[in-house]
């Protein structure tokens, strides 16, 4: 038990490594998973969907985006309170939720012998956020094509976009 209360720092770097992979790995089947998704759905919409029904897609995306960087956070915070690194798992996902977010308040720390793994805990979700805003800017570009496709749709034969 002394080597979790006190664990080397190759030790440590160890842990958040893998965690740092997990989450990775996590993040890439549910990134997969939301994106396969939503363009399964965007290509059943009718060119005339009402707005309403697009904005619904969009919000649906956003809303599994979010709930999958909430899980990932906690595959985090579980561990963090589980091996006693931090008392209770409020604390342990709040300051798993600032370390994420590069927020980094600090009105939680971990123990000096476990400081390491903050950085990793980062460097996770620099590449996760990273990532999840990549896939909305290839949401939003369809979203773009939308919007120009149907104001070329209501425009006079004469003022057609002739590439939209």
């Amino acid at each position: 038990m002394d080597q979790l209360q006190h664990p080397a720092p190759l030790l440590e770097v160890l842990a958040g490594t893998i965690g740092l992979v997990v989450i990775i790995i996590v993040h890439g089947a549910g990134i997969r998973t939301i994106n396969g998704r939503f363009n399964r759905s965007w290509a059943k919409l009718p060119r005339r969907a009402g707005y309403w029904r697009v904005n619904l897609l969009l919000t649906v995306a956003i809303g599994a985006l979010t709930l999958l960087h909430l899980v990932e956070t906690l595959m985090w915070a579980a561990p963090l309170h589980l091996l006693g690194i931090v008392p209770n798992l409020r604390d342990s996902y709040y300051y798993v939720l600032e370390s994420y977010t590069t927020l980094g308040e600090g009105n939680v720390s971990l123990p000096p012998d476990w400081r390491l793994i903050g950085p990793m805990i980062a460097m996770s979700g620099l590449f996760t956020f990273g990532w999840t805003c990549s896939v909305l800017v290839s949401i939003m570009t369809d979203f773009a094509k939308f919007d120009r496709s149907r104001a070329s749709d209501d425009a006079p034969p004469g003022e057609r976009d002739p590439h939209g």
